[in-house]
């Protein structure tokens, strides 16, 4: 699985750091998102970054 985040979509709402933060942040000077692990390894994670592109409210996010 890889998660790939649309930066230019992303409005920096911030579900996905509330969902994961070992897997999401956002950038300091926008407020948008910054995948800090595109590759998560578990299955909690995998299920984790499904939960995030879910909650994502512009579809800024997207599994592969």
């Amino acid at each position: 699985m890889k998660i790939t985040a649309d930066t230019e979509k992303c409005i920096g709402a911030g579900q996905c750091l509330l969902t994961e933060p070992e897997l999401f942040d956002q950038n300091e000077r926008d407020g948008r998102v910054v995948v800090l692990n595109a590759e998560p390894q578990g299955e909690l994670l995998a299920h984790k970054a499904r939960e995030a592109v879910y909650l994502c409210p512009v579809r800024a996010l997207s599994l592969s």
